[in-house]
């Protein structure tokens, strides 16, 4: 066995190949003259033969139809091996039709023998290097234990990923099916495999021992999606996925690539539809200013408005390393389009009012903010100086110097809030609300929940803890939250601020809401781990100032719809520039030298809908009914 796993040198190949030639000239004779050659046809024989191995031998060499490694053997190949035959015997034929004319009207070589020939040696070497193949594949497996796979798609991606499977050195896999919902493709064959509808997958599992699926179908519906998994999940059956054809390796799939399916893949919903007219009407040739360039959404809004083709990107970040990396993807992927890369504090005064005053930007993103509950519970300076005070700066040279747009990004937390985190971020709202109509700028909100996979979410917190074994730590077993994935969130983002006509708080529909110990199940889950077994939940209490579910809406607040469904317009309270602007200077003025108490207690005043929960200012100071 250990002489399979070697590869057959060339020069053997190329004489099995040869060999395969005689064999076939041989059978074409005894076939054309009924297995009794006349004498007459004898003698002639041994120079025909060495004429084509010679010619054969030739177009062999230049074809290089033995160079390819036969256990690899796929169609491509097949057919190289049989453009190199066909070449072949087209000069068989240019040989007789000369030989015609030179020889008194005698054909060298009988046409029929010729004919053949050629179909008899397509067969042996397409077979013999099958037969190698198959041999490998066979003898791979010691055991010759089968992984049964089913694989959903029936398109060129799970075509390709089957072959990828066949190429797989490590295990013996047998696809037993495709499944597609095509129904024009169920009933029939891919390379010997059925195509079956979906709704046949538990009668699969049921007769086979099953023990993956690969959902190769570049485009399946959420909720099918969801349904095989959650069948698989529940029957220990693993899932892996395909990724999108622009991520294989030189337009080629590996079985390598084929990676096991994460909870990002299961919260998927459908793709959004966007105003692409509009969205080019307002970004396309514009300078436009990013903060918090390098955050989750900052560097996604980055790859998405730069798709545009604005006139000049500016992207502002405190953080210098990935700022640094974010220059070095940008270049990559958008080098004809200008950008500048700033290294700033957005509550360095002077720096930020240099850079509005040079650059003038016409469109603004502010996605700079704190966002951790617990640490900003415990530091509410900084999230005054940081979520306040930096919008604040960022919005009055918004206004200075006649920023068209100023779309701010704030969070669900900001409605009705228990967390100093929320509570800067809602009076941050209030603040850019105010200034909507006083000069040219239109100043819009986009308020969303949690974003899958942005930094300190929940998602990688799970994977780090279930890569170390556990426990996965769950802050309560009724929590929920709402989850949206990182580009979904930057496009609608992106078409709120297009469609804003200011002072809007925009939200976004986010689905429905998710309990957190459900997706810690599901992640263990399809880690391949059990719960209980391989690993523990951990029920750890709730965090300073976090609370059990989230809200889009205050209780006094109702929506507008507006052409896209996933985007409504909260219909909120607007406030006095003057009044806000006086309070919220004030809060930012006693930051400095006032205990934590005392700044909160000036929030709460501000915004008397925040009430302080699981944390130490909801006992000393009394929250308002």
């Amino acid at each position: 066995m250990s002489t399979l796993k070697q590869n057959i040198p060339r020069g053997l190949v190329l004489l099995i190949d040869l060999a395969v030639v005689v064999f076939s000239v041989l059978l074409a004779y005894l076939l054309r003259f009924n297995f009794n050659i006349p004498v007459k046809e004898l003698k002639p024989l041994p120079q025909i033969i060495g004429y084509m191995v010679m010619i054969r031998a030739i177009t062999f060499l230049v074809g290089k139809s033995y160079t390819g490694i036969i256990r690899y053997t796929s169609t491509s190949d097949a057919f190289r091996v049989l453009i190199t035959l066909v070449t072949g015997s087209v000069l068989f034929s240019i040989t007789n039709i000369l030989s015609y004319f030179l020889a008194d009207n005698h054909f060298f070589i009988p046409f029929s023998i010729i004919i053949i020939e050629l179909l008899s040696t397509s067969i042996g070497m397409v077979t013999f290097r099958l037969i190698v193949k198959l041999a490998y594949i066979e003898f791979q497996n010691p055991l010759r234990t089968k992984v049964n796979v089913i694989i959903y798609g029936a398109g060129e991606a799970g075509i390709t990923a089957k072959r990828a499977l066949e190429r797989d050195a490590g295990t013996k896999y047998k696809v037993l099916a495709f499944l597609d919902d095509d129904a024009s493709k169920v009933g029939r064959k891919i390379e010997g495999v059925d195509i079956v509808a979906p709704g046949k997958v538990d009668k699969l599992i049921q007769e086979h021992e099953v023990e993956q699926i690969i959902l190769a179908a570049q485009q399946i519906d959420p909720v099918c999606k969801q349904m095989i998994v959650d069948k698989c999940l529940a029957l220990n059956i693993k899932v892996l996925a395909v990724p999108p054809i622009m991520r294989w390796i030189n337009g080629e799939l590996s079985y390598n690539q084929i990676r096991q399916i994460n909870i990002e893949d299961l919260l998927d919903r459908p793709v959004i539809k966007l105003d692409i007219q509009r969205i080019s009407g307002e970004l396309t040739g514009k300078t436009i200013l990013i903060t918090g360039a390098c955050g989750s959404i900052g560097s996604e809004l980055v790859r998405q408005v730069a798709r545009f083709s604005p006139k000049l990107l500016i992207f502002l970040d405190q953080a210098e390393t990935p700022l640094h990396y974010l220059e070095l993807e940008y270049n990559q992927n958008f080098p004809d389009i200008p950008a500048e890369f700033i290294v700033v504090d957005i509550c360095n005064e002077i720096r930020m009012e240099r850079i509005f005053e040079h650059f003038r930007p016409e469109i603004v993103y502010h996605a700079a903010a704190y966002k951790h509950v617990p640490m900003m519970e415990n530091n509410p300076s900084e999230a005054v100086v940081n979520n306040i005070r930096g919008t604040k700066i960022t919005a009055d040279f918004s206004l200075k110097y006649g920023t068209l747009k100023f779309i701010f990004i704030s969070t669900d937390k900001a409605v009705n809030p228990t967390s100093v985190m929320g509570a800067s971020k809602r009076i941050a709202e209030m603040y850019t609300q105010s200034l909507n109509g006083q000069h040219l700028t239109r100043f819009i909100t986009t308020r969303f929940g949690n974003v899958l996979g942005s930094n300190g979410s929940v998602i990688p917190l799970f994977r780090s803890q279930i890569e170390k074994g556990g426990p996965v730590t769950v802050t309560h077993p009724d929590i929920t939250r709402f989850f949206m994935t990182i580009p979904e969130a930057c496009q609608l983002v992106i078409e709120a601020g297009a469609m804003g006509k200011g002072g809007e708080i925009f939200i976004f529909d986010m689905g429905k809401s998710i309990k957190i110990i459900d997706l810690a199940k599901k992640m263990i889950n399809l880690s391949g781990l059990t719960l209980g077994k391989d690993i523990q939940i951990k029920i750890i209490g709730l965090r300073p100032g976090e609370k059990l579910y989230e809200e889009l809406l205050n209780k006094e607040e109702n929506t507008l719809p507006t052409h896209n469904p996933l985007i409504l317009i909260a219909k909120v309270k607007e406030y006095n520039a003057g009044e806000v602007s006086s309070l919220v200077t004030g809060l930012i003025n006693m930051t400095p030298g006032s205990s934590n108490f005392s700044i909160v207690g000036k929030m709460k005043e501000i915004v008397p809908e925040y009430v302080s929960m699981n944390s130490v200012y909801e006992k000393k100071l009394k929250n308002p009914a």
